[in-house]
């Protein structure tokens, strides 16, 4: 059993999906995030308060960890120096503390908008250069070549896992090829955690699905057999969707809608309003 890890971004969706089972993982689970608390805290799960942007949090919080589970970050695009200080230099914060602590491994929650920009048609592996869609995307791509560095010249493995469409259902026409659904995110976290080396491993978070644009099969070598399959939403949402256009980035790009959102404006707001007009 693992001795101590710390998870930052517990307060999040899917930071707090996987407080539970990674509490089962180890013997002491040290959550972390900008609240005030957490409730229901697991029998051996403490809560911690801390700012990822701040290196001296960083270096208290990850003091005694021998794995980090890295979900803190603006999961939006947003301003630059938004970016900057939530995504970028907090990345360093976090590695750089984890180094000095003698962390074995981090877990990161990259994203597909590393390589956002890459049309739907190409099939891209994990060995892509990267093609960012947003800050967001370009704040991903830094984090991930971060932790290749840290991998390279101080032996701190890193799971950077490039994560698609994280929703309890596929939504739309997109994530018949994007969806990652909530038991196969603790899937992925979990063999993220328990195999026995890394190194340096990009795997890309989507489940099971027919119509996946990625190739995903290096992330076997982690044990992650993803089980859900958005195909089996596939009559209900292709009876409603609207038709797509090609050659309109959002429905030709992995990427989706970040691959149109103007530089610095949040993607989720431009869906929630698009929503609401129709």
């Amino acid at each position: 059993m693992i001795g101590k890890i710390v998870l930052t971004g517990a307060a999040g969706r899917l930071g707090g999906m996987c407080r539970k089972p990674l509490a089962a993982m180890c013997k002491t689970l040290v959550s972390s995030d900008i609240v005030d608390r957490l409730d229901d805290l697991a029998e051996n799960e403490t809560y911690q308060k801390a700012d990822i942007g701040q290196f001296d949090d960083m270096l208290a919080l990850i003091e005694g960890a021998e794995m980090v589970v890295h979900f803190g970050s603006i999961a939006d695009e947003a301003p630059w120096e938004k970016i900057l200080y939530s995504n970028t230099l907090s990345a360093y914060n976090v590695w750089e503390s984890a180094h000095r602590h003698n962390v074995r491994r981090i877990v990161y929650a990259s994203s597909i908008h590393a390589v956002g920009m890459y049309p739907k048609h190409q099939n891209i592996g994990v060995d892509v250069r990267h093609r960012p869609d947003t800050f967001y995307g370009l704040a991903k791509c830094f984090t991930e070549d971060l932790a290749s560095l840290y991998w390279d010249k101080r032996g701190l493995e890193t799971v950077a896992m490039r994560i698609l469409s994280a929703t309890e259902k596929p939504g739309n026409s997109r994530a018949l090829g994007t969806w990652l659904s909530d038991d196969d995110t603790v899937q992925l976290v979990e063999k993220s955690v328990s195999a026995p080396t890394t190194g340096f491993t990009i795997v890309y978070g989507v489940s099971n699905n027919d119509r996946a644009g990625v190739d995903n099969s290096g992330a076997a070598a982690l044990g992650f057999r993803p089980k859900d399959n958005a195909e089996d939403f596939a009559d209900v949402i292709l009876a409603n969707a609207p038709p797509q256009d090609n050659q309109n980035p959002e429905d030709m790009c992995h990427g989706g809608p970040f691959a149109v959102v103007p530089l610095g404006e949040s993607g989720v707001e431009m869906i929630r309003k698009r929503s609401i007009k129709t």
